[in-house]
């Protein structure tokens, strides 16, 4: 509990970094994706509370539908940072219509491994489409750091923001194949995902607070990051 709230406090101070450095136009989606945080987690906050704790029927839906909601807006924010890397290349028309077919992929896959289950069908849909949909975020971050490496990028902030998505995305995918694995271990996993919960804004926030808009990285100091 104690995670979460700090977690939520940290987006909060991540979209005051935004709209303080006067890049709200540049990362919107980012900033789309953790306002819709922050507000997700309000609501969880007043479902855990007015229907009586996690193990309530309304909290677990309310959970795993948001959650899916959480994962389509992180993608879409990743799809984002895309089109600042390849900003000068004009192919933003192209990127749109590959992220829409790929999330429409992944949706379909993720129908497709739970239309055999007997019930509460909806319920593992959401589910199996936010955990596909983070091994998809988790390959398409480490494409977008190639990129960045392979054209030389040098924003600094924008850097920050890339490796802090490709630690979140692997943390994440690595806690859910082992709890997949391994059941038993599932409530260390949640401690786990609750503590990356916290690092991803707190990496954040580091960039929009710390880290001048301006600011460049040397392509030598890159290629260092990069190795």
């Amino acid at each position: 509990m104690a995670m979460w709230i700090l977690g939520t406090l940290l987006e909060v101070v991540v979209l005051v970094g935004i709209y303080r450095t006067g890049v709200l136009r540049r990362y919107l989606f980012l900033s789309l994706y953790t306002l819709s945080s922050v507000a997700i987690s309000i609501g969880r906050f007043r479902v855990l509370f007015h229907y009586g704790g996690v193990t309530s029927a309304e909290y677990r839906y309310f959970y795993f539908y948001s959650d899916a909601l959480l994962t389509i807006a992180l993608y879409f924010a990743v799809i984002s940072l895309f089109f600042q890397v390849f900003e000068q290349m004009r192919v933003e028309r192209y990127l749109r219509f590959a992220a829409v077919l790929l999330l429409a992929g992944t949706a379909w896959f993720s129908y497709a491994i739970v239309s055999q289950s007997s019930g509460r069908m909806l319920t593992h849909f959401a589910f199996e489409l936010s955990q596909n949909l983070y091994f998809v975020g988790l390959a398409l971050t480490y494409v977008l750091w190639g990129a960045i490496v392979k054209l030389r990028e040098t924003r600094t902030q924008l850097i920050q923001i890339v490796l802090s998505l490709g630690i979140y995305f692997s943390a994440y995918a690595a806690t859910y194949a082992l709890a997949n694995l391994a059941p038993g271990i599932y409530p260390y996993a949640r401690f786990l995902l609750s503590a990356f919960g916290c690092l991803l804004p707190l990496s954040w926030a580091y960039a929009f607070w710390r880290v001048p808009v301006n600011a460049r990285l040397v392509p030598a100091r890159l290629l260092e990051v990069a190795q």
